[in-house]
């Protein structure tokens, strides 16, 4: 498989986030600067209100993947078929209606976050 990974994140600390589509995390400056590997559509990079709309620090545990597509945690977590890189287990936010629209009509699933 030819797909470069994601960043990893740069520090484990509190500027954590995680993509609300696809669970992808990293810093809040690593999405400032490179937007999301698996959700380019956001155009995340160089847009701080983006990355607050399209991200949450809000989110439990993480899995790194190496090998999506043969991972069963990947398949499992719904994750394989997205880039290698660090993955947030559980959101607890929704993507914002109009974000949810877009993901529509570029044609990609997004999944809401289970009711706890």
């Amino acid at each position: 498989m030819g797909t470069a990974p994601a960043q990893i994140p740069t520090s484990f600390g509190h500027e954590l986030r995680a993509c609300l589509r696809c669970r992808l995390v990293k810093t809040y400056d690593q999405f400032r600067e490179s937007g999301c590997e698996n959700c380019p559509f956001f155009k995340m990079d160089g847009d701080n209100e983006r990355v607050v709309d399209c991200t949450t620090p809000n989110f439990n545990g993480m899995i790194s993947v190496m090998d999506p597509a043969r991972s069963w945690a990947a398949r499992w977590l719904r994750v394989g078929r997205f880039v290698p890189g660090c993955y947030t287990l559980a959101v607890s936010e929704a993507l914002p209606e109009d974000l949810q629209a877009l993901c529509e009509e570029v044609h990609v699933q997004y999944v809401a976050p289970k009711r706890v």
